[in-house]
């Protein structure tokens, strides 16, 4: 996750009063007192305008945190929405109260105001659209991954695919996004991966297109996606 000082981060009204994230994902926690810790801790839930709850990290007896996570100290909590968003959020917050049962849970405040920095310098589309990554060029033995453009731009594309093991990911690597569309056919449009993360099977992997590919312009028409926004 990115290192972003909570003061550089740009407000926006449409994204910044809500916090928007379901249990299970992960959050980047930064406490600065008496020592400064930064921890990848998952959500478990919250409630709007009064708390949030956190799942105390796995650590050892000789790192437990004890002197960072306790009542009052002020935390910083980072995370990121993908998909048409594409931002990084981040919040102060208050703990309240480290739980001991049922488990060990971190209670933080509600945050009064959460700011955020748009990641894109492109807007993208929230598509569900069939289509699959070629590992290879088209003259070799073809490797192919199907799965869904999930958001699409002019640069780039969120590709999801489900994946049996949690361990599996795609490299960063060279490679083409093949679409079938019943008014064009079948298109290969050359790419690179840039990032890919499983989560609990489902693999998102962020992809970059070639500048100026003119299939991906002629994707985006007939699709009836007006190219001026993006």
């Amino acid at each position: 996750m990115a290192n972003l000082a909570i003061t550089t981060l740009q407000k926006e009204d449409s994204l910044g009063d809500v916090f928007e994230l379901l249990p299970g994902k992960i959050v980047d926690l930064q406490i600065n007192h008496p020592v400064q810790v930064r921890l990848k801790i998952s959500l478990v839930g919250y409630e709007i305008g009064k708390y949030i709850i956190l799942k105390y990290p796995n650590v050892l007896k000789a790192t437990d945190y004890s002197d960072v996570l306790v009542e009052g100290n002020v935390a910083i909590v980072r995370y990121l929405l993908e998909g048409d968003k594409g931002c990084c959020f981040a919040f102060r917050a208050t703990i309240r109260n480290i739980t001991q049962s049922p488990e060990k849970f971190i209670i933080l405040t509600y945050p009064e105001r959460i700011e955020n920095r748009q990641l894109r310098a492109h807007q993208r589309i929230t598509t569900h659209l069939p289509a699959a990554i070629s590992l290879n060029q088209p003259n070799q033995s073809n490797v192919e991954i199907n799965g869904i453009i999930a958001d699409l731009s002019l640069k780039g594309c969120g590709f999801t695919f489900k994946a049996e093991s949690q361990l599996v990911n795609v490299k960063q690597r060279e490679v083409f996004v093949c679409v079938t569309h019943y008014a064009i056919g079948e298109m290969r449009i050359p790419a690179k991966v840039c990032n890919s993360r499983n989560e609990k099977g489902r693999v998102n992997v962020g992809i970059q297109f070639r500048e100026n590919d003119k299939q991906v312009a002629n994707l985006l028409e007939h699709l009836f996606i007006d190219t001026s926004v993006l």
